[in-house]
């Protein structure tokens, strides 16, 4: 595990977050923040709800190709 701090709305907030899920999270994080700055709490709940409808998507995708198997 690996601890990591965000700061939002001037708060610091520490993460454990899994050694082999790091990279990925950070990756996708700094697309939409800037992770060594102040994190306001419109631009992440705006950022949770556009993560939240791509895994909506995907597993209506998912759903589809399961189908073809049935």
């Amino acid at each position: 595990m690996t601890k990591i701090s965000l700061y939002v709305n001037g708060r610091s907030f520490d993460l454990n977050i899994e050694d082999d899920f790091l990279p990925f999270l950070e990756k996708e994080m700094s697309k939409d923040f800037n992770l060594d700055g102040n994190i306001d709490s419109k631009t992440l709940l705006n950022s949770y709800l556009k993560k939240t409808h791509r895994l909506f998507k995907k597993e209506k995708e998912i759903e589809n190709i399961l189908k073809k198997f049935r």
